[in-house]
């Protein structure tokens, strides 16, 4: 007997898999079948142009009932579950719950073929088989226990086959045939009424096995006929075969039909919430994006549902509206009552436009063209919030303005800046001309969180706000506002129970404030707010900004989705290169005087450990060329401040290569550039001190403004607070405008002996502490102290 690959060439791989899948099912590996089965079926949608030709290949048919057959034996075989491993078990439900489904589509072949088998396996098997080796016509009648069947063999080969092709193209031309007379029947009794022609309806996936026709002949149109073919339609959403784009089609045209029959605003604004729902699920994947057709229907629903409840104030929608207790026919007394929320449309849309954001090339033109949409997305959020605060609920009202607000706090304002910095010489009429133009986004974002502030009783959306309202004041350089704003919000003592968005948000606020610190000139401020954030070594995956691939290992491929749903659209983001170049400036002017002050101190904390990392990385080097990268550049000035050599640290820090890698990006770059020469030399002048001051007995003032190119009162106010917080041992001789050193400071060689000092003394107590254990507490300590203190003495006046 021939082989199924012999016959059936075309299907080779389809062969080799049902091949796997016995042979799988000889040894009961279910995880097997499963894999193979999933590997069947994409195999088989492969060959979809042979089997829409030819038919489906009566050994695929077979293999369906004979798997479907095994598996419920072995369902109901409770012995053989007990003996399988879990896999097995899990796999063998799996594989179960599948093939009942998939086996839907083809029942009918599936009971021919098992007809079949049965007929072959009874008492007149033997006849069946001998008129199938020699191919016969033959009508026989056959009887057993169960039922009697009419059975007629024509032609057939060993393996079953359902139609033969020219049968096919046979029912094809009269199909063909059957559609054009009933069209042409259709044109002619449309022209007899006078209703027009007909329109040709594209064909498709019919919506549930089934035409759908919208209205009988002589059907009268009323709101009652509407709403039940409405539900109609609404009941194949979600079904298996249910073609999406059909549906949303006859939602089009259904609300056009309403609007033709003057059926009322009310059952036109429940079609228009059905339409954007369907438009919301025609990707059933939730990581799926709206395509861009798709994406501009949406907008335009959802425009045109606002211009309806605009125009027509007697129109209450709401989620608390039963459909028991709708109103959705017109009458003169009562108002129209529909259920549904339009917040929540205008929410996931808001959703869908930042999915689609995240899913396109940011360094692509459809992503600014796809940003451009940002305008209307932010048009119908005002509008939705001016029709709420007039019919929404407090509740509503909040969660609108929360909307409006994540869609403004990280744009940059130049009107709200020059507002806040009270530019001078603005005459009367560019200030009037501004207040023209509308509240600028200061005033926007005051408005709408001291509304959240005083009305909303949920923690998240108040902390949203917050989080907002501090970025928005720091991007815009109001550092005091935004610092006090942070510190009675009191959201850094309990940040890690917020959900995951949340605590992207507030590192994002920590960045910009860290940033906001840093151009007014606060350095310890600006190292401070982002030392958590840059120490971790996770900036990217922390500001939701990107996944790192180091981490990819310990993440599953849902976890992984879940991640990058949460990752913030590209024009978000906040420039790394620049966070981190503020970090270990800001790094360099805090450490590299703190180490000159404590060169010989044991007990001297680094106070940036990636900015020592980055020291030793340069340390490290084979050959010292001009430094390249950014980390490179921060590495040289730090070395020629250690020297204190302000104006080699100067060239490194601020050159044409870092002003268009960094400090071009700020919004004034001036003012940025000025802070920094300053910083630098300050700094480079206590640095100075802290290491020369050992080899001078005085140093003239004047000499330091000099060196240094500092005004003489900033050098005098330098050095007195180092001398009022006893940094540097010395006194300024105000006539002679000098610095008098008083050398009482350790040399080398005292500190070294210092150092030895508390070390020994550490291992003193440790092991007296070690005793105590033994001997008891209290045992010998005073004594122990006095002979420390002597030990102490000798070793640092034998040094002297």
């Amino acid at each position: 007997m021939p082989s199924n690959q012999f016959l059936y060439p075309r299907f080779e791989e389809l062969t080799n898999l049902i091949k796997t899948i016995r042979n799988a099912m000889k040894i009961r590996d279910m995880s097997k079948c499963l894999e193979e089965f999933e590997q069947l079926c994409r195999a088989f949608l492969k060959s979809k142009t042979i089997v829409d030709k030819e038919g489906v290949p009566p050994f695929y048919i077979r293999l369906l009932a004979d798997l479907e057959d095994y598996l419920n034996q072995l369902w109901e075989d409770k012995e053989g579950k007990k003996k399988m491993n879990k896999n097995n078990a899990k796999a063998l439900s799996t594989l179960r719950q599948k093939i009942r489904k998939y086996n839907r589509d083809y029942e009918t072949e599936i009971t021919s073929y098992k007809e079949v088998r049965l007929f072959t396996t009874t008492q007149n098997g033997r006849f069946l088989r001998r008129c199938l080796k020699i191919k016969k016509n033959v009508h026989i009648t056959l009887t057993n226990k169960e039922r009697t069947y009419d059975l007629h063999l024509k032609n057939l080969d060993i393996h079953y086959e359902r139609h033969t092709s020219e049968k096919k193209k046979e029912d094809r031309k009269k199909r063909h045939r059957r559609k054009e007379r009933l069209e042409e029947e259709a044109e002619e009794e449309a022209q007899e009424e006078g209703e027009g022609e007909w329109e040709k309806v594209k064909g498709g996936v019919p919506l549930v096995k089934g035409n759908l026709k919208m209205f009988a002949k002589g059907t009268e149109i009323n709101t009652t006929v509407v709403v039940k073919k409405l539900n109609e339609i609404l009941q194949a959403r979600g079904k298996k075969g249910t073609d999406r784009a059909a549906q949303i089609e006859l939602l089009h045209a259904l609300a056009n039909i309403s609007n033709e029959n003057n059926l009322g605003e009310g059952i036109l604004v429940k079609i228009k919430f059905n339409i954007i729902a369907s438009l919301y699920d025609y990707n059933p994947n939730l990581a799926a994006f709206m395509k861009a057709d798709m994406w501009k229907t949406c907008l335009d629903c959802i425009d045109e549902l606002l211009d309806i409840l605009f125009n027509n104030n007697n129109i209450f929608i709401g989620e608390n509206i039963a459909e028991d207790s709708e109103n959705l026919a017109i009458t003169d007394s009562q108002p129209f009552r529909v259920r549904g929320c339009i917040l929540t449309l205008v929410e996931r849309m808001d959703e869908e436009f930042t999915k689609i954001m995240q899913n396109t090339d940011p360094h692509s033109q459809e992503y600014v063209d796809n940003l451009k949409d940002e305008g209307r997305v932010c048009g119908i959020i005002d509008r939705l919030l001016g029709y709420l605060e007039t019919k929404g609920s407090t509740e509503e009202v909040c969660r609108v303005y929360l909307r409006r607000i994540m869609h403004t706090y990280y744009k940059f304002d130049y009107k709200a800046h020059r507002r806040a910095l009270g530019l001078q010489g603005e005459t009367k009429s560019e200030q009037d001309a501004e207040e023209s133009e509308g509240e600028d986004s200061a005033f926007i974002m005051d408005r709408l969180c001291k509304f959240i502030y005083a009305k909303d009783r949920t923690d998240r959306i108040r902390t949203c706000a917050i989080l907002c309202h501090i970025y928005h004041h720091a991007l815009h350089s109001r550092w005091y506002q935004a610092r006090d704003l942070m510190l009675m919000s009191h959201l850094q003592d309990n940040i890690q129970h917020a959900d995951p968005p949340v605590q992207i948000l507030y590192n994002r606020t920590m960045v910009q404030l860290g940033i906001c610190a840093f151009r007014q000139g606060m350095i310890k401020d600006a190292h401070n707010a982002l030392l958590d954030i840059q120490s971790s070594g996770r900036a990217k995956e922390l500001l939701g900004q990107g996944l790192l691939m180091r981490n990819m290992q310990e993440r599953n491929a849902e976890q992984e989705k879940i991640e990058k749903r949460r990752q913030v659209p590209f024009h978000m983001h906040i420039n790394l290169e620049l966070l981190e170049c503020v970090y270990l400036v800001s790094a360099m002017l805090l450490e590299i005087p703190y180490m000159a002050a404590h060169e010989f101190d044991a007990r001297r904390r680094m106070i940036s450990k990636q900015f020592h990392h980055q020291l030793r990385v340069g340390e490290r080097q084979p050959l010292l060329g001009p430094p390249e990268s950014m980390r490179e550049h921060v590495v040289a000035a730090s070395k020629s401040m250690k020297m204190g050599d302000w104006r080699t640290c100067h060239s490194f820090i601020i050159n044409e290569k870092m002003n268009s890698k960094v400090w071009d990006l700020f919004p004034e770059t001036q003012c940025v550039r000025e802070m920094l020469v300053r910083k630098i030399q300050e700094e480079s002048l206590r640095t100075y001190l802290f290491t020369y001051s050992s080899v001078y007995d005085s140093i003239s003032m004047e000499t330091l403004n000099e060196m240094f190119e500092l005004e003489l009162p900033t050098v005098h106010s330098i050095i007195s607070k180092m001398i009022i917080n006893e940094e540097l041992m010395a006194s300024l001789d105000q006539p002679t405008q000098t610095v008098v050193m008083h050398r009482t400071e350790p040399t080398s060689l005292q500190n070294m002996a210092l150092q030895l000092a508390e070390k020994l003394g550490g291992l003193v107590e440790n092991n007296e502490r070690i005793f105590d254990l033994k001997q008891g507490v209290y045992g010998g300590y005073f004594n122990r102290e006095a002979y420390f203190c002597i030990f102490y003495h000798v070793v640092f006046d034998s040094t002297i």
